[in-house]
């Protein structure tokens, strides 16, 4: 099943140049070696075309139970042979994150906040390099805080900026500041938002989500073991997000999208939201209510990998 599916990806876009997976890093060439660590994969040990040279699509998220879920639901959206709970972690050598292959789909786990997927997405990028994979669309599915937005709403990023509004990603190197843009690719973007519409009870939209450090201060939240603003003060700040386009809240969308900018991958971030900020700052949603909620960016992915591969119209 897995090379119709691959077949249909090229032939539907057989008038693009195919895009190889590119790095930035001079060095990397001269190395007899690259040990993928936190993958517990190498270049000398792991032949890494074989294993992943057919991928076109991959998916992270932060924890590892829903990236296994996720993987074990494309198994079953894909009509792949076998039992999607046999699938196996390639990365059970280690315990930083899962990965788990179905066809040309990848799921990885990345943890929480900015540095730990930026760890993650280093060594993803290289592997996807060393496997000479080609026109690979990355997607960040996750959850967030809505901003305006009702529960359950699916933000589609159109810019991840940081906590003053702009889309940029600060990274230090050497002791100097580097910034990187943060801009998303429009057209997946777009695609999303209109296959969102082929789905039943998923409302979708457009809009920039704000990265912080943090999950209770960093996002003006009123329950954490400081707060040193008050509630008005919290009001304020987010409604001056919300004039600058935010509608969600997250704290990994801004690396995300600098690095696989810098590297020419075309990238989306889904993310659906548990509560309006606006509203409170604790999520009180049953948990059943929950977990329905954060399916939806998989449903929506779901669909567009399916219609990219020509299983639906």
């Amino acid at each position: 099943m897995a090379p119709i599916l691959l077949n249909a990806v090229e032939n539907e876009h057989s008038d693009y140049i195919k895009q190889q997976v590119q790095v930035k890093n001079p060095y990397l060439g001269s190395m007899e070696e690259d040990i993928l660590y936190h993958f517990s994969l190498s270049t000398k040990t792991h032949n890494l075309p074989e294993m992943f040279g057919d991928i076109k699509f991959v998916c992270v998220g932060g924890s590892p139970n829903r990236m296994k879920a996720f993987a074990q639901f494309m198994h079953q959206e894909l009509k792949l042979p076998g039992n999607p709970k046999d699938i196996r972690d390639i990365c059970e050598g280690t315990d930083r994150y899962c990965m788990y292959k179905v066809g040309p789909v990848l799921s990885i786990s990345h943890g929480m906040g900015v540095p730990s997927i930026s760890i993650m997405l280093h060594e993803l990028i290289k592997l996807l390099h060393h496997a000479q994979c080609h026109d690979v669309v990355l997607f960040r599915l996750g959850t967030s805080g809505g901003v305006g937005l009702a529960p359950g709403t699916v933000v589609i990023t159109d810019k991840a900026v940081d906590y003053a509004f702009l889309p940029q990603f600060e990274q230090i190197v050497l002791g100097k500041v580097i910034t990187r843009s943060t801009e998303l690719d429009e057209g997946v973007a777009n695609e999303l938002l209109l296959y969102s519409s082929e789905i039943q009870n998923l409302p979708a939209v457009i809009g920039n989500t704000m990265c912080t450090h943090d999950f209770y201060e960093g996002q003006g939240r009123l329950d954490g073991a400081l707060c040193s603003f008050s509630h008005e003060e919290k009001l304020e700040y987010l409604r001056k997000a919300y004039e600058a386009g935010v509608r969600n809240i997250e704290m990994e969308s801004t690396v995300f999208a600098a690095m696989c900018r810098v590297c020419g991958l075309k990238a989306a971030v889904v993310c659906v939201t548990l509560l309006n900020r606006f509203d409170g700052d604790q999520i009180t949603s049953p948990h059943d209510v929950l977990v329905e909620y954060q399916e939806r960016p998989q449903v929506l992915v779901s669909h567009f990998i399916k219609k990219r591969l020509g299983l639906i119209v």
